[in-house]
């Protein structure tokens, strides 16, 4: 179960950021918003990739932020497909990487209670 959400997490947070930066991009956004945008995400990327689950658990915190922000977006352009986008990818990332780091931790457990 717990590869199913690795993969998922993975996937969304490959659509978040993709959805960052087309949107950093298509709004010619400055520098220092490319930074606040794609920062964030790309911190937990050494953790993520050693199987961390602090860091999965640090990205779930993070993602509140990014989903406070899409949704406000969605609420003022209710048709862009960025927004949409972006809000879907972020609820799929949050529940994934949820679920990934309760149920690696149960597997982590019952390894160490052999």
């Amino acid at each position: 179960m717990s590869a199913g959400a690795y993969l998922l997490t993975w996937l969304s947070w490959t659509v978040l950021l993709l959805q960052q930066l087309v949107d950093a991009w298509v709004h010619q956004a400055p520098w220092i918003i490319w930074l606040g945008k794609l920062l964030p995400l790309v911190l937990f990327l050494p953790g993520m990739l050693k199987d961390n689950l602090r860091s999965f658990i640090w990205l779930c915190f993070v993602c509140l932020l990014y989903f406070i922000a899409l949704v406000e977006r969605l609420f003022a352009q209710p048709d862009s497909w960025l927004a949409i986008t972006g809000t879907v990818a972020v609820v799929v990332l949050f529940t994934a990487a949820m679920f990934y780091v309760r149920w690696r931790a149960r597997e982590l457990r019952a390894i160490d209670e052999r």
